[in-house]
């Protein structure tokens, strides 16, 4: 890397590090008072024992040197102490750590009120070993996703898995790991439509803000990052995709607000600013894999067509009887497919109807639901396995009493004593 572009890969990193505490803001204004700080550990759990994780071995089981290994040799680099690596290797894990870590944190939100955090925990580093780390190799690490196009139509197609930063590793890999956690523990007590209210608003749109600003490194960092075809780094000059990326980041985002306040509007006569900030984190779901292959105008469609769908999505757990707390499966896995399976049809050029054939959409849904159906059965195994043997829902009593107190000992909100 030169010295300009190692310096955007730092505050890249930095940028799509700060989205996880803003998942925890989103995530904590959400939920109930005597519930937010649980909610908020939850994320900050996850920034500390994946960053570990990865420095330890995440990073070396995230590359691969044959299409079809399962993931790289954990031990082959330990703790990062080969005296090969560079100032630019660095860089790239540390970049790579914070998709690790959020990705974790997201899945949080469909379990809120009722885990416990030792259990959460647990839960958190073995998936990361088994499901995480292995699907970045797979999707960005020379694996078998990275390779699907030349295997099935030939290296002369041109086709490939369009993701550019994580519709796939990321969003419906957490969001499936997120449905199978909700039906392992179960519903709710009280469980019904209008169970619970936001109780802090302004938390949650401070937490999507955050989210928001931070993603441009999310997408755009990806352009400095990721290694190239060649092994090579990747550039920051006037000819990289990084302006075409920040745009669509931007645009799909606010078409995604509008098409959910209209749906909210017709179906319910109001536009609320949850939805709005509901809205805000489809559309960056669904522009993540999207990024770099679409032009402004179809980034914009997808925003649009992502946030009337997420809007009518959060309403399925009512309909099906699974409990998702704060709506990880309605945004983050249908927002993933959304966004990973449009590119299909409008990605520059391959698309079905911009040029391409059928192959494009082919490989990308492969992608999409082979991620999805390998995240969600390990999540089921983990979380069962944790559930039948130490416990990972909390008491219905420490349910009711709140589980701030009664797995952390405090309380988000001190009021003072009236004299």
């Amino acid at each position: 890397m030169d010295a300009g572009t190692l310096a955007w890969g730092i505050t890249s990193s930095a940028l799509v590090l700060f989205m996880t505490p803003g998942v925890a803001f989103f995530y904590g204004g959400l939920v109930k008072a005597k519930s937010v700080i649980s909610m908020m550990m939850m994320s900050f759990g996850a920034m500390a024992l994946i960053a570990v994780l990865w420095i330890l071995y995440g990073f070396n089981m995230a590359a691969v040197a044959n299409p079809w290994d399962f993931s790289g040799n954990p031990f082959a680099n330990f703790a990062l102490s080969s005296p090969e690596l560079s100032s630019s290797d660095f860089v790239l894990a540390l970049f790579g750590s914070t998709f690790a870590i959020i990705t974790v944190a997201l899945i949080s939100g469909a379990i809120a009120d009722r885990a416990r955090f030792g259990s959460w925990m647990i839960f958190a580093g073995v998936w990361a070993t088994v499901v995480y780390f292995p699907v970045a190799a797979w999707v960005w690490g020379g694996g078998w996703i990275m390779n699907l196009g030349t295997t099935l139509f030939g290296e002369e197609s041109g086709i490939f898995v369009m993701d550019y930063a994580g519709g796939t590793a990321v969003h419906i890999n957490a969001g499936a790991a997120a449905l199978a956690l909700a039906l392992v523990l179960g519903k709710r007590i009280g469980f019904q439509k209008g169970i619970q209210k936001p109780h802090n608003v302004p938390l949650v749109m401070l937490g999507a803000s955050i989210l928001w600003f931070g993603w441009f490194g999310f997408n755009a960092g990806a352009e400095a990052n990721w290694l190239n075809g060649d092994g090579s780094y990747g550039a920051m000059g006037p000819d990289s995709l990084a302006g075409i990326i920040v745009i669509n980041t931007l645009g799909a985002t606010a078409a995604a607000i509008i098409g959910w306040l209209i749906v909210e509007k017709f179906k319910d006569g109001k536009a609320t600013s949850v939805g709005a900030a509901s809205g805000a984190v489809a559309g960056l779901v669904a522009i993540t894999p999207a990024c770099a292959f679409l032009t402004p105008g179809w980034a914009l469609l997808l925003g649009l067509v992502t946030g009337v769908i997420c809007a009518f999505a959060i309403e399925l757990k009512w309909k099906l009887g699974y409990d998702d707390s704060l709506d990880v499966v309605g945004i983050h896995l249908v927002g993933g497919v959304v966004g990973t399976l449009y590119l299909g049809f409008f990605a520059t050029e391959t698309g079905l109807f911009l040029g391409g054939g059928i192959e494009q959409l082919t490989v990308q849904a492969i992608a999409a639901f082979g991620v999805l159906i390998y995240s969600f059965v390990i999540a089921w195994i983990l979380g069962f396995a944790i559930e039948k043997t130490i416990g990972f829902r909390i008491k219905n009593e420490d349910e009711l009493a709140g589980v701030d107190t009664s797995v952390h000992g405090e309380e988000g909100y001190s009021l003072a004593e009236q004299v």
